[in-house]
């Protein structure tokens, strides 16, 4: 070989080796996992709070991080095989949404070392998730509303709102059955009012339970915290309208889509602990270490024009309290 042809050749290769190096070198983008016991439609109302919160830990999706989403849509038997599927990807985390933990025990049933990050509504040390909330351990953490905690308070707004209602009929799911109707019903028992406690876990059952209220003189409506009820809050709040019966709602969204009221956790709060978690164990930190943070900010809020449309008159007292009233 000449020497200039030499010279040619290694200069060529000299130049493709910097592009070569810093192909293999970049970094692949990383993959959270998303798994929720609710649907799309319903979680699209919590995912911005979670995904500035990730924006300010330095992951924005579709630019330098990926988001793979599964939802199970209240039916609770395919949360094992999305999971298995979540794993068997190869994400660096889980996310699990719902207010129970069953998304979080089926992920911690397919590996043991998957780290978790998950919101829920009951207390994880009582349900035997973390044994404490300070440091979790078990490559799991996440946030808790502690939905038992204000159960007497929205039933004492439900009575201040209807001091002269004696007859309130809850609604509950079978899906989740939450823990707080036995406080709920005590809450009420304490306010002279009678507390009937009725069940629906399709549509067609949430039907029939409207259809129902009329004949029981149900006075007011209690919905009890489940992520089924949430992913149908239109259908919910629409009846509740048509049949003019004030209901009390556990999350802001039913007083958005035309709810009389709601008190509950504000799901900015929530989510953006989600997504501040998310972002730190992609930099290094373990999920077991970072404490179990419970939700702080509550708001009450009131539909004033739903009042007005069913004929309610809304005492000042309570509009005062309101963090937000919608007119």
């Amino acid at each position: 070989m000449r020497r200039r042809d030499f010279i040619t050749l290694l200069g060529g290769a000299a130049a493709a080796w910097p592009l070569a190096a810093r192909a293999q070198q970049a970094p692949a983008m990383p993959v959270i996992g998303w798994l929720s016991t609710r649907n799309a439609n319903t979680d699209a109302l919590v995912l911005p709070a979670f995904r500035q919160a990730l924006a300010a830990q330095g992951y924005v999706e579709g630019r330098n991080l990926k988001v793979e989403y599964r939802f199970a849509d209240s039916m609770l038997d395919r949360l094992r095989a999305l999971a298995e599927d979540l794993v068997r990807s190869g994400v660096a985390l889980v996310v699990t949404v719902g207010s129970s933990l069953e998304a979080t025990h089926v992920v911690r049933g397919e590996s043991a070392t998957m780290p978790v990050v998950f919101i829920a509504g009951v207390d994880p040390v009582l349900a035997g998730y973390v044994p404490n909330l300070n440091r979790p351990g078990n490559n799991t953490t996440g946030v808790t509303a502690m939905q038992s905690l204000f159960v007497s308070r929205r039933m004492g707004l439900l009575h201040e709102l209807l001091p002269s209602a004696t007859t309130v009929v809850a609604l509950q799911s079978p899906i989740e059955l939450s823990p707080e109707m036995p406080e709920a019903q005590e809450a009420a028992r304490q306010l002279g009012i009678q507390f009937k406690v009725l069940t629906a876990g399709t549509d067609a059952e949430i039907d029939a339970v409207f259809a129902s209220l009329p004949q029981l003189h149900a006075q007011a409506l209690y919905v009890g915290v489940s992520p089924f009820f949430f992913s149908r809050a239109a259908k919910i709040v629409a009846h509740a309208g048509r049949l003019a019966i004030p209901a009390v709602y556990f999350r802001r969204e039913f007083a958005d889509a035309g709810g009389l009221m709601s008190y509950g956790t504000d799901a900015k709060e929530s989510y953006g602990v989600l997504g501040d978690y998310a972002g730190r164990i992609l930099k290094g930190e373990k999920a077991g270490d970072l404490p179990v943070q419970r939700s702080t900010r509550f708001e009450l809020v009131i539909n004033l024009k739903t009042a007005k449309a069913i004929g309610l008159t809304v005492p000042p007292t309570l509009l005062v309290l309101a963090d937000e009233v919608l007119e």
